[in-house]
């Protein structure tokens, strides 16, 4: 009978401590590998900021990351302005419209010589909500616009029910 060759596995013989031993060199170099790539991707991103900073050098890893921490934070607070004042505009723009239905009700309902008590009460209704539509206060971190009416008022709110 001719000798025979068993072959063990490498693994088989291996401890775990040895196995993540041998591992561990493969493991880092996949973790540096992503981490390089990522940056690669990021100086790609923002070539013409780098360039805008600092044309004509070599940037190293820290360079990179500390320029888009940077670019990142400028953008930030360029979109909160922008949020900031499109808030103000939306709040100008629902006052104008508010003021403007008020005015064209107003109009619409003095326009009839006959006044029955509706249009008066609506009248009346209408020009005390007009002169609290100026009146009314937005606070700058507020997004809620209008002052929530007092339960009196609601008494005398007219309802044509």
């Amino acid at each position: 009978m001719a000798p025979s060759t068993v072959f063990m596995e490498p693994d088989n013989l291996l401890t775990p401590k040895e196995k993540n031993k041998l591992r561990k060199p493969v493991v880092e170099k996949m973790r540096r590998d992503r981490i390089n790539s990522s940056i690669e991707q990021l100086k790609l991103l923002l070539e013409k900021e780098f360039q805008r900073h600092q044309p004509n050098s070599k940037l190293e890893k820290a360079d990179i990351l500390e320029m888009t921490v940077s670019y990142l934070k400028q953008q930030s607070q360029l979109q909160m302005k922008t949020a900031g004042s499109f808030h103000k505009s939306s709040q100008f723009d629902f006052r104008e419209g508010y003021s403007r239905c008020l005015q064209e009700a107003f109009h619409f309902l003095s326009l009839h010589k006959v006044r029955t008590e509706t249009q008066t009460k609506l009248l009346s209704h209408f020009q005390k909500s007009q002169s609290a539509a100026t009146e009314v206060a937005f606070s700058p971190g507020n997004p809620s616009t209008l002052k929530p009416a007092s339960p009196k008022d609601a008494s005398t709110l007219w309802r044509p029910w």
